[in-house]
């Protein structure tokens, strides 16, 4: 929470200029609720992880696809966030970090190209595979969602599995860095809901990568019941910084 402001900053700012403080909400999570902001926080975290590339991609093109799968992602979250019957801004911009509902692997730094092209598969795909079953959900909130939401993930998919296919199977330095990549992401699989299914869905690429799969094992604990990592907070003070500071504001 950012400090109050300065008898000297109060002088220095007209009112409607100086930074104000406001409180952080709870929300009453029904199961109903809960899966909803979770799908949300997926969606959001790693969607502020992906804008981050922007003006450091590595070629013109990538920049622009990283650009509008960001927008996808966050236009998603924003959408979900709107079906909880709750306000987005605040859902988005005043909980704290154990207050969301994110996997673990969507708040983990980029680290380089290799580690974010990777992360990217691996959670694309089981988003595909939640969006093209949910598209007959019950709810019809998320079955809306989901028709527009299968196609954004399908093309997801699509670029990354490209990408991974082409560093995997390209020269030494871009395998081995997709496969340290691998190897250190595969423990925060584990949130993968339908996991046998994934599985099935991953190791076809992976193979074509000529990446070797990580075996089995122990999994990082969930970050569903709001235990994450340090890197959410400091994620989530970058992000809401200037809501928290000028609550209301308007551009």
């Amino acid at each position: 929470m950012p400090p109050a402001p300065s008898r000297k900053e109060r002088r220095r700012f007209p009112s409607f200029l100086r930074p104000m403080t406001t409180t952080s909400i709870a929300v009453e999570e029904s199961p109903r609720i809960r899966t909803l902001l979770a799908l949300a926080d997926d969606a959001l975290i790693l969607g502020h992880r992906i804008s981050e590339w922007t003006g450091h991609a590595p070629t013109l093109e990538e920049e622009l696809a990283f650009a509008n799968i960001a927008l996808d992602l966050i236009g998603q979250a924003r959408a979900l966030y709107q079906a909880t019957g709750q306000n987005e801004d605040e859902l988005a911009y005043l909980r704290d970090p154990h207050r969301f509902r994110n996997a673990l692997i969507a708040e983990l730094p980029n680290g380089d190209f290799a580690f974010t092209i990777v992360r990217l598969f691996l959670v694309s795909v089981a988003s595909d595979q939640f969006w093209r079953s949910a598209v007959q959900n019950d709810d019809p909130d998320i079955a809306a969602i989901a028709a527009k939401a299968q196609k954004e993930t399908a093309y997801h998919v699509r670029h990354a599995a490209d990408w991974l296919v082409r560093l995997g199977d390209g020269t030494a330095e871009s395998h081995r860095r997709a496969q340290n990549a691998l190897d250190a992401l595969w423990p925060y699989t584990g949130d993968i809901v339908d996991r046998d299914a994934w599985l099935q869905a991953v190791a076809p690429v992976l193979a074509r990568a000529t990446l070797t799969q990580p075996a089995e094992g122990w999994m990082q604990p969930s970050g569903r019941d709001g235990r994450h990592t340090e890197h959410l907070g400091h994620l989530l003070a970058e992000m809401q910084i200037l809501p928290r500071t000028y609550p209301g504001a308007t551009w």
